[in-house]
């Protein structure tokens, strides 16, 4: 990658912290309007934890599969 292609770290990290902060409201979004239409009750601080759960889950997902494509470049 050129030098001018390059995106800076303090960006990158703005970044991945948008990424983060998106997919976690995206995840308790998408949990209250899905768990009542197949029958689930759940009070917000479990949909919460769940949400961070899954946001975990996908922060090593997306780290992993980063580093295998870093690998295999």
């Amino acid at each position: 990658m050129r030098q001018a292609e390059r995106q800076s770290r303090a960006l990158s990290a703005v970044e991945a912290t948008t990424n983060v902060v998106v997919g976690f409201g995206l995840a308790v979004l998408v949990q209250l309007a899905v768990f009542p239409v197949v029958g689930l009750s759940v009070a917000l601080a479990d949909h919460l934890r769940l949400a961070l759960v899954f946001t975990a889950v996908s922060l090593v997902r997306g780290y992993a599969l980063r580093r295998l494509f870093e690998r295999w470049r």
